[in-house]
């Protein structure tokens, strides 16, 4: 379930007026390509793709005309010169304020009743729809708005803003983080950049912790993910759809960007950036001050800029 009131469907067909399948349709959602199952709607907006489009289970599919060849020929296609500009669209119309991250108003200090083994710091501040697991502890000035579930045992720092995530047991998260804010999400529309919505969350397995300064933007579709007993150090920015498996070691100042997935057991140097869009596989060990751009097999070693294997960028640096 996202984080948000659903509007009536019609407001989907207003968007589609000359496609008739829309007038009877049975709406449940918006979802990615692997995750949509009957009755919802997912997008398939590159060939890079092709291979999770072909086995895709939702009913419709916002596409383009290239692409399509490549949906099941189940699926209701809905083609579009702009696949990610309609799926904005379908989503504002879906979504109420899923473009816009207002603050949360609802947020208020905590009632100790609510929470009878919750430790608390001075002027913590609570939202709606929020759980906290038994004996954790929340550090002042922190500020759990809507929508949040943390685990038993968990440790939550002091100037803490924490929104639109589920944290599993013994979660530590340091001063200073903000985690499931909206992602950096745009279109050039005309000379414009229309905001992209953002319905995702942040999901944090059991026995992570996030040191000081981080960022993890929500989900825009899907959901950004960190895997169980992953560490990151202080600064780390996490970018929307972000997928981090388990026991990886991110170090300060470490940059993901939107929609890059990375396995398990991968260990990244201070101040490497990973492009979007990418796939990083298990056992991966990436120098510091790499710049990441392609994907990468697993079990290598690799640094520089652009990140090449790091036997060859040691024979280059003697030279």
């Amino acid at each position: 379930m996202h984080f948000f009131k659903k509007n009536k469907i019609s407001n989907i067909k207003k968007i589609f007026p000359n496609h008739k399948n829309f007038q009877n349709l049975k709406f449940q959602d918006v979802k990615p390509l692997d995750k949509a199952k009957k009755y919802d709607i997912t997008f398939f907006d590159s060939i890079k793709y092709k291979n999770t489009a072909i086995n895709t289970k939702a009913s419709f599919c916002i596409t383009t005309q290239k692409l399509e060849k490549f949906l099941p020929k189940k699926i209701d296609r809905i083609v579009v010169k702009n696949v990610l500009f309609a799926l904005a669209k379908v989503l504002k119309a879906i979504y109420i304020n899923a473009d816009i991250d207002f603050p949360d108003f609802s947020v208020k200090p905590y009632n100790k009743k609510d929470f009878k083994s919750v430790k608390f710091g001075n002027n913590v501040l609570i939202g709606k729809n929020v759980k906290i697991g038994k004996n954790s502890i929340i550090g002042s000035n922190t500020i759990i708005e809507h929508d949040v579930v943390l685990g038993k045992d968990c440790v939550i720092g002091s100037s803490v803003v924490l929104k639109n995530s589920i944290l599993g047991n013994n979660v530590v998260i340091q001063d200073g983080c903000k985690i499931g804010t909206k992602g950096f999400g745009f279109i050039p529309i005309k000379g414009e950049n229309l905001k992209f919505p953002h319905i995702g969350r942040v999901l944090i397995s059991d026995n992570v912790e996030i040191a000081s300064g981080c960022t993890i933007d929500r989900g825009s579709i899907d959901d950004t993910e960190i895997g169980k007993n992953t560490y990151l150090d202080n600064q780390v920015h996490i970018a929307h759809n972000v997928k981090i498996g388990s026991n990886c070691m991110i170090a300060g100042q470490v940059g993901f960007a939107g929609s890059s997935t990375i396995g398990n057991n991968v260990s990244i140097g201070g101040q490497a950036g990973v492009s979007g869009h990418l796939k990083i596989g298990n056992n991966v060990k990436i120098g510091g001050g790499s710049g990441v751009i392609k994907d990468i097999e697993d079990n290598q070693v690799v640094m520089g800029y652009p990140a090449i294997p790091f036997k060859e960028f040691i024979k280059n640096w003697k030279k």
